[in-house]
């Protein structure tokens, strides 16, 4: 093992988990609405400012960062060696780059090129997703292959029939990573650099400066003009990598019991941490003003600082105080997060095929506000439901 961390079920992250990822929900949904409040939007590029919406994306790399530390202890502890972890980490990568590459072009699919509409296409991609990434229990393994292998040949065709752009001649490209892939290669730095420096959190915080390093280095003029120019590719990765690696900073502190820090000694070090990412977020602001879009590092400071402050707070209540019957109800939401965050789209496709529509009352302002509120709390109550008859995704 690299860090001699509790063996207990953590409620307090799985609370954090679920509670994002319906939050996720909500935004996502509330975004097609209109006349909504511009705190519920998410701010331009431009603009130096972020509402609660532009925190949702780095709670979800500070969770990652939260559970790496449990996960590649957990397989180390089983028995992996070291080529059976990277393998692992390597397999969830992939799976999380082809997801986000897949979800990015579904938008751009041209129907008539294709040859089969938008939704039914990505429909029949969500469809493979379950078949490949579903945990099955059958008695015999070659069962569970056969559902895997029928879902990647069905990832294989729809990758290689899709034609996008309004000509119908661009094909399956990463124009950029989506969501999902950009978490994925947050999670593969930062699952190196653990490793690499053997859970010493002193080092963790070394390799948050250099990833915000990194960033500000590529916003030079002889890096983002010149002929070195192809770094700044990796800009944005860099500073996603650092919220991540800033959850398992807070992960280390809480759980790791070599540096047996309670009471006292832990609110001071986590208090600690927060004012550190606050004032360096403060003063780099007037540099890199705080964007999103940008994925500036006063943006990437401030929302690990949140993160911070919404964990400290959820940990209070569940592992503190035990105040826990709350949290059932983000329990399927935090134990399957991929199944969670596909269901919305697949609802929102499969609807289109079958030329179901909302009423237009839903589309706007507080109707649709409220809405989009219940959808999500919907959403999480099917996740439960598809966990029952046994669907349940695992990258």
């Amino acid at each position: 093992m690299i860090n001699q961390l509790t063996r207990n079920r953590i409620l307090s992250i799985d609370a954090f988990r679920g509670i994002t990822i319906l939050v996720m929900i909500f935004v996502n949904s509330v975004a097609g609405v209109k006349g909504i409040p511009s705190w519920m939007q998410h701010a331009h590029a431009d603009e130096d400012r972020m509402t609660f919406v532009d925190v949702v994306f780095p709670a979800f790399l500070f969770i990652v960062g939260m559970s790496i530390p449990f996960a590649i202890n957990s397989r180390l502890t089983k028995g992996d060696s070291f080529f059976q972890l990277q393998r692992h980490i390597a397999w969830r990568t992939i799976g999380l780059l082809v997801l986000g590459v897949f979800m990015v072009n579904t938008s751009d699919l041209n129907s008539e090129a294709t040859g089969i509409s938008a939704a039914c296409w990505a429909l029949l991609f969500y469809i493979c997703v379950v078949l490949v990434w579903n945990v099955y229990k059958f008695q015999q393994p070659w069962i569970s292959w056969c559902f895997k292998g029928g879902g990647i040949v069905g990832l294989l065709i729809l990758g290689w029939i899709y034609r996008g752009g309004e000509d119908g001649t661009m094909r399956l490209t990463p124009q950029w990573w989506g969501i999902l892939g950009l978490i994925g290669w947050a999670y593969l730095y930062s699952c190196i650099i653990y490793q690499l420096f053997k859970g010493v959190v002193s080092a963790y915080f070394l390799m948050i400066a250099v990833c915000i390093g990194y960033y500000i280095l590529c916003q030079q003029p002889f890096i983002h003009h010149g002929e070195w120019s192809w770094l700044g590719s990796q800009a944005g990765n860099a500073a996603h990598t650092a919220i991540v690696l800033c959850g398992m900073v807070l992960s280390l502190f809480y759980f790791d019991e070599e540096l047996g820090l309670k009471g006292s000694r832990l609110v001071s070090r986590v208090t600690g941490f927060f004012s550190m990412l606050l004032l360096f977020g403060v003063f780099l602001r007037p540099e890199y003003k705080i964007s999103k879009i940008h994925a500036t590092p006063s943006w990437c400071l401030f929302s690990a600082a949140i993160c911070v402050v919404v964990f400290a707070v959820l940990y209070f209540l569940t592992d503190i105080k035990k105040v826990t019957g709350w949290t059932t109800f983000f329990k399927p939401a935090g134990s399957n997060p991929l199944l969670t965050y596909i269901l919305p789209d697949i609802v929102y496709f499969g609807m289109m095929v079958a030329g179901i529509q909302l009423p237009a009352l839903l589309g706007e302002g507080l109707p649709g506000i409220i809405w989009c509120m219940f959808f999500a709390v919907i959403m999480l109550l099917l996740v439960k439901g598809l966990n029952k008859i046994g669907i349940r995704l695992q990258l």
